[in-house]
């Protein structure tokens, strides 16, 4: 039978998820509606221009509640879902009954598997499942919506004339990082992935880079620092279409 301090651990395990979860949402900064301009850099750290964003989309307006849907359905469709006990019947042997029904003047028994016994199974403990499911589009939508101006609302996004290095070295992507500035994990949002430059980054753990219309809200909360292409900042609101 499954053991009170394992049971008390999975429990701890759930409160904690629960927890981090909870606390993405509530990091995100929450402002009224506001018009954004971000600075773009080259890839030596020179400002080169500047880039506005759409106010009628990039509002500054965080849906917390929104967050909290995707940032939970992501989660749950991560989990392997394959924690798994052993029922009275899946357990080998306890056949044979222990002793007779009636007359040792102890209690009656049927299988040394029982539930009750040491070596027995186990009742309602977890089974093999899939976690998965969806929200709405639209959810998904807004709650993207909603990280990317929580990044902006925080200062956290910057824009970059183009995310390019000529060869695939890691020392040539940590220069950039280095010219830019940039503290902690960052997220880097292109048009269109170019070899080189994925070969160059992959080496930098605290570095992701992506294709605009593949960023979902855990790669935007989970990042502290936003840096986009020119041409994807152009290009994101195709996002956020009907």
């Amino acid at each position: 039978m499954e053991s009170k301090a394992k049971r008390k651990r999975a429990k701890s395990r759930v409160k904690a998820q629960g927890s981090k979860v909870k606390a993405k949402v509530d990091a995100a900064k929450e402002t009224g509606p506001k018009e954004f301009s971000i600075p773009i850099y080259n890839a030596k750290g020179k400002e080169v221009g500047s880039f506005s964003f759409n106010k009628k989309v990039f509002d500054g307006v965080v849906n917390k509640g929104v967050l909290y849907q995707a940032v939970r359905m992501y989660n749950a469709n991560r989990r392997q879902g394959n924690a798994s006990t052993k029922t009275r019947g899946d357990v080998s042997g306890g056949g044979k009954k222990p002793w007779r029904q009636k007359g040792t003047g102890r209690a009656r028994a049927g299988s040394t598997r029982s539930p009750l016994w040491r070596h027995g199974g186990s009742v309602f403990g977890p089974h093999p499942r899939d976690y998965h499911y969806s929200v709405p589009k639209k959810v998904k939508r807004l709650a993207l919506l909603s990280s990317i101006n929580s990044k902006l609302n925080e200062n956290k996004v910057i824009g970059m004339d183009a995310v390019k290095v000529d060869e695939p070295k890691t020392k040539m992507f940590r220069a950039i990082l280095d010219a830019l500035k940039l503290k902690g994990s960052s997220l880097f949002v292109v048009e269109a992935v170019d070899v080189n430059t994925l070969r160059a980054s992959r080496n930098l753990g605290e570095v992701s880079i992506r294709n605009f219309m593949d960023i979902n809200t855990m790669d935007v909360l989970n990042s502290d620092n936003l840096v986009m292409s020119k041409a994807a900042l152009e290009k994101l609101p195709e996002r956020f279409k009907d």
